[in-house]
């Protein structure tokens, strides 16, 4: 590797406190790695107990370099998004096996082929010993492949997650599985994403994906969906929403029902095929019972995940455009912590539904969040938040927002405003207690700053814990929220806060599409779907919270967040 121009405190650091972790960020790290060639620096090869490395978000990254597999060989975790490395460039230094490596992220390169050790051009005997054998998640994302070769699951041969969006892939699996014969290829393979690509074709030897359990092909260009599907014995979660299907009726069911109506309708072989499927649906039905016997699944389980809530958790390495927070350094001493998520799929149009919401809300301020005193909670509209965003801290006379139902106002002359409402509303109420904003007044007492969350344009859409900004009001045709909770006591309260929110919110979505409050009944797509079809997912897309440097400060959900709720929320993730 060619020396840096300058040197890495970062890995001697890493090299001097033997460090398991490493991540690299900022615009300083971007300098030095185009000040080195585009080259990771030769320091990196002294870390032998690394387990961990990130390097993400650096346009400058080219290539490796040669011998990282070979000098890194305790990796677990290696995070390459969003640079610019290409096959040549990840071929050195992905030469040599890595025989520990779990997570390997190489999404948003530009990668038109893949490196040769992940079956790629070139990728050597077919008997050879796998580069990567302990490997469970790919993230391959927003590259520009159009094809994989069978390589990869000699390279791979115990994946697990298999994340292709973004792609130009034509067919699938197309190539990636080699030709019939033992050993099966993926065989513990569960979740395939393939969404907003170009695939024409999906094939019948989907099937021969044992453990599949999530498929996504959304946003292809698939016209019919092959009845092989229904013999995927485990899969339990497929998109196929924005394909033009020939078969409308099906285009339909993929658009309103729960996966199990739509395999049932291909299992019966759809529109004018129901007689030369129906022969073989005894054999199927016996295989699947076979299958289902064999690998511990129980009709209980069924009926009690069928009970569960459904939240789809969409990674930040699988958005093509996922939504990021900055914080100042000034938040430290007014309200430190903030979590964020986005929300996509919310029904507040029917009936009372969107005053239901604002009731759910006002009752979880009441409660886990103690009267706001422990944590805030701001929903907004997300088509109407302008990214990236700002936590920041401004002073009350410079602090201007347009407070929901009213005009915009310097925030020392909207509390001066309630605290003279209270006093108001005490003298014709003849009471001490006070109502609405006005009982949160004194939460900012002794602030010489106020916190507020700033759009793309500087207007601040959330002054916390006091009200959130007409800008980004909910409305009844809001589908898409961002969902933001602060606090001045712990992150995890945040956290916690956030999980019960998301739960609340999937509660109140349900009982919206339970009760169909004023709205009309689709008769043809419940008979199609079923009771299912109550079912759908909510989509949580994960959100970063960084530093001025871009460092990652807290991600949300993590692999470890929903757990609170788990007995009541099926996470898809």
């Amino acid at each position: 590797m060619a020396a840096a121009a300058e040197p890495w405190p970062e890995l001697e650091a890493a090299a001097r406190e033997r460090r398991r972790e490493l991540s690299l960020a900022g615009a300083a790290v971007a300098e030095r790695v185009a000040a080195g060639g585009g080259r990771l620096p030769e320091a990196l090869l002294a870390l032998p107990l690394l387990q961990s490395l990130e390097l993400s978000g650096c346009a400058a990254l080219r290539e490796l370099g040669p011998g990282v597999a070979a000098a890194l060989p305790a990796l677990h975790t290696l995070v390459l998004s969003r640079n610019a490395l290409g096959p040549a460039g990840l071929g050195a230094g992905l030469g040599g096996p890595l025989p520990a490596l779990r997570l390997l992220d190489l999404s948003g390169n530009g990668l038109e082929a893949l490196p040769a050790a992940l079956g790629g051009t070139g990728d050597g005997a077919g008997d050879a010993a796998p580069a990567f054998p302990q490997l469970r998640s790919l993230n391959l994302s927003a590259n520009r492949l159009r094809e994989l070769g069978p390589g990869l699951a000699r390279a791979a041969p115990q994946l697990q997650e298999l994340l292709l969006a973004g792609n130009r892939l034509r067919a699938l699996p197309g190539g990636l599985l080699p030709p019939a014969g033992p050993p099966a290829p993926f065989p513990l393979l569960s979740r395939l994403d393939a969404a907003d690509n170009e695939v024409a074709e999906l094939g019948a030897d989907i099937a021969a994906l044992p453990a599949l359990k999530s498929l996504d092909v959304a946003n292809n260009q698939l016209r019919e969906l092959p009845a092989a599907l229904a013999d995927c014995p485990r899969l339990k979660e497929a998109n196929f929403r924005g394909n033009q299907l020939r078969d409308k009726r099906l285009e339909k069911m993929v658009n309103g029902c729960q996966t199990k109506a739509i395999l049932e309708y291909l299992r019966a072989g759809g529109r004018g095929k129901g007689k030369a499927e129906g022969a073989r649906e005894d054999v199927r039905k016996k295989k699947r019972e076979k299958q289902k016997k064999d690998s511990g699944d129980g009709e209980q389980d069924e009926v009690e995940e069928a009970s569960k809530l459904l939240v789809k958790v969409l990674h930040v390495s699988e958005n093509p455009a996922p939504l990021v927070v900055k914080v100042s350094p000034g938040v430290k001493d007014v309200r430190a912590f903030i979590v964020c998520c986005v929300l996509k799929g919310v029904n507040l149009k029917p009936g009372n539904a969107l005053k239901r919401f604002l009731t759910m809300q006002t009752k979880l301020h009441e409660d886990i969040c103690e009267k706001r005193t422990v944590a805030t909670i701001a929903t907004h509209d997300l088509q109407l938040v302008k990214a990236p965003l700002t936590y920041d801290v401004q002073p009350p006379d410079e602090l201007k927002i347009m407070p929901l139902g009213r005009k915009e106002i310097k925030a020392k002359d909207l509390l001066r405003q309630l605290q003279l409402e209270a006093e108001e509303q005490r003298k014709q109420k003849k009471r001490q207690n006070v109502s609405g904003l006005h009982k949160y007044l004194q939460l900012l007492d002794g602030k010489d700053n106020y916190p507020c969350l700033l759009d793309a344009e500087g207007a601040v859409i959330s002054f916390p814990p006091i009200t959130n900004s007409e800008k980004t009001k909910i409305r009844k045709e809001t589908q898409d929220l961002f969902l933001e909770v602060t606090s001045d006591t712990s992150l995890q309260i945040c956290k916690d806060v956030m999980d019960t929110l998301i739960l609340k919110i999937a509660e109140l979505n349900r009982s919206t599409l339970q009760n169909k409050e004023g709205s009309g009944s689709d008769t043809e797509l419940d008979a199609l779907c079923g009771p299912g079809n109550l079912n759908l997912p909510l989509v949580v897309e994960q959100v970063r919270v960084v530093d001025t440097d871009g460092n990652l400060k807290v991600l949300y959900p993590s692999k470890t967040d929903l757990a609170t709720v788990s007995s009541l929320l099926t996470v898809i993730r």
